[in-house]
């Protein structure tokens, strides 16, 4: 008895060891400027990017949270809680570093790029995050983010219970017998729109609740006059809630453009919360259930979303 227990021991003891030196080595990311980076240590880390502070949140990590950006809205503590490096496109090599980070996490388009570079030739290990704006792009998000901070086994869960969120999702859009035209408007500039083509998160996002892109024939975002906003024969206006900022109703029924199409005919305009809506972090599949009913009402009788995601527990 007393050798079976000893071995047992010894046994354990091996297996910590071995656990221990391979933290020691440290974990390799493949990030988005398809480097190999080393992560040693994780427990003062810099999150820049609302959607990666939202999966650090749903792991269960916000303890090793030194520093977010301020697009890192959700969940609300983030910001609260936590010291602020600035918006993401516009950061401070000063401000992160200045933070004593042993890791900085960052989403891809994040800058500028002068401070990027800083950043780079830091002794601070820079996992550059992978925005693709689409399912499998939002699985991998949260996997390697997971992988960033040594939580393969929540990262699972989180990617799981996601994953079952946009099965259902695809499972509602089989409904949809007439997709919509939908145009994303972010702002009116001296009376013309910046609107979201191909490849852009507005526009995974609409696809995803079932619609089409009233804009067909570019990526990414473009302002556009009132002839191409008539042409593109738009059924509906999403925007985004900004503030002051946010664009209102009544100034896009009123458009010279918008105002010949069935936008202002049925006043169909339609604003939600930007990073819940664009940031394709773990709420993405709710966001796009949501825009869906939004869009078809009758698709609110077919029976509660029952999000996997708010069931699951990955934070430990």
């Amino acid at each position: 008895m007393t050798f079976c227990r000893t071995l047992t021991q010894l046994l354990l003891t091996g297996t910590i060891a071995v656990a221990s030196a391979a933290h020691a080595a440290g974990i390799t990311v493949h990030d988005a400027r398809n480097r190999d980076v080393t992560v040693a240590d994780f427990a003062r880390t810099v999150s820049i990017g609302g959607a990666i502070t939202e999966i650090l949140y749903a792991l269960g990590l916000e303890s090793r949270l030194v520093g977010v950006d301020t697009t890192s809205l959700y969940p609300a503590a983030a910001l609260h809680d936590k010291p602020n490096v600035g918006y993401m496109r516009q950061i401070s090599a000063e401000g992160v570093l200045g933070l004593n980070p042993t890791l900085i996490l960052a989403i891809q388009g994040s800058g500028p790029r002068e401070t990027m570079e800083v950043l780079e030739t830091a002794k601070v290990p820079l996992v550059l995050v992978p925005e693709t704006f689409t399912e499998d792009g939002l699985i991998e998000k949260i996997k390697l983010v997971g992988h960033a901070m040594g939580v393969d086994a929540r990262a699972e869960c989180l990617s799981t219970a996601v994953g079952a969120d946009l099965a259902q999702l695809r499972a509602l859009r089989t409904k949809v017998t007439k997709p919509v035209r939908v145009m994303f408007v972010m702002s009116l500039q001296n009376g013309r729109a910046m609107v979201a083509g191909h490849k852009t998160a507005a526009d995974e996002i609409i696809q995803l609740a079932g619609a089409a892109n009233a804009v067909e024939d570019y990526d990414g975002y473009k302002i556009i006059g009132d002839e191409a906003i008539v042409a593109a024969k738009p059924d509906v206006v999403l925007s985004i809630e900004r503030g002051k900022e946010s664009l209102q109703a009544d100034a896009v029924y009123t458009h010279p453009g918008f105002a010949l199409t069935q936008v202002a005919a049925n006043k169909s305009f339609i604003t939600m919360d930007g990073l819940y809506l664009l940031g394709f972090g773990p709420r993405t599949a709710s966001a796009a259930r949501d825009l869906s009913v939004k869009l078809y009402p009758a698709l609110a009788d077919g029976g509660a979303f029952k999000s996997a995601l708010s069931a699951a527990n990955c934070r430990q």
